[in-house]
């Protein structure tokens, strides 16, 4: 039992030193410790070719390794610059809380800006511009409930969604609620538009929103779908023709002779 173990153990050891003295011949370029029949399978590196990536490998298995082909990658198109709808708020503007306070007018430059948008954070910025969109909108001073009001507040969030879309593509949290609220906007403008028309136009007006008529159909097409709308186009149009055929023998049907009622009528009468 002892004896086969430590058998196998020699075995395993002088694999491994094969093994070595194999990959350290292909690195020197020698192998004159293994025997002729090892040397059989075994490449020596002569040196590099004539070109740089090339390396010529000579012996009795001499082979070429290819040079290293360095593909062009494909070049990658700019994104459009999407203009932010905060760019058009100057950075010496005075923050929403702050704009009603007088002091802030003639404070140091310091303190000034921090009182401006110049170091406002983005939700100040979008808190501002939304509020200058319902300023647009609004019935009056005290307008916070109104349909108006809500589609300046929706359009806000939307505009900003598709900014941020455009930097995050994959972004598919923030893709869902930018979807959500055009819908809800949409029942908006729909409702707008039924009851105060003069309104709904003021407010795409103001806004800049291009209202488009939604598709009396709502319907994605599938081969299943494609292929059942083909067939029921295909039997109503020969029950069309069936139709036609039974209205065309009915005009050319002779029409029954009214002498006989005529007769009876005669002879009661007589």
């Amino acid at each position: 039992m002892l004896s086969s173990i430590a058998l196998r153990s020699a075995l395993k050891s002088t694999s491994v030193v094969l093994r070595e003295c194999g990959v350290l011949s292909r690195l020197k370029g020698t192998c004159a410790s293994l025997p002729l029949k090892h040397r059989t399978s075994t490449s020596v590196i002569t040196g590099p070719s004539h070109s740089n990536n090339e390396t010529v490998l000579t012996g009795i298995g001499s082979f070429t390794i290819q040079p290293v082909r360095n593909y062009t990658r494909a070049i990658r198109k700019k994104k459009p610059v999407m203009q932010s709808q905060l760019s058009d708020l100057p950075p010496t503007m005075l923050k929403m809380e702050y704009a009603a306070v007088p002091i802030a007018q003639t404070a140091d430059d310091l303190v000034k800006r921090l009182l401006t948008l110049e170091l406002a954070s983005h939700r100040e910025k979008l808190r501002l511009k939304t509020e200058q969109l319902i300023a647009k909108v609004r019935r009056d001073e005290a307008d916070r409930s109104s349909t108006e009001v809500k589609v300046a507040i929706l359009t806000s969030k939307i505009r900003n969604y598709q900014e941020h879309l455009h930097k995050h593509t994959k972004d598919k949290a923030n893709k869902r609620w930018m979807l959500m609220a055009i819908d809800r906007r949409k029942k908006l403008l729909k409702h707008l538009r039924v009851t105060r028309y003069d309104a709904f136009e003021h407010v795409c007006q103001q806004l800049g929103i291009t209202y488009t008529f939604p598709p009396e159909y709502y319907r994605h097409a599938t081969r299943r779908w494609l292929a059942k709308k083909a067939l029921c186009i295909k039997v109503f149009k020969e029950v069309q023709k069936q139709k036609l055929e039974q209205r065309k023998k009915i005009k050319q049907a002779p029409l029954p002779k009214l002498a006989e009622p005529a007769k009876t009528a005669a002879t009661g009468t007589q």
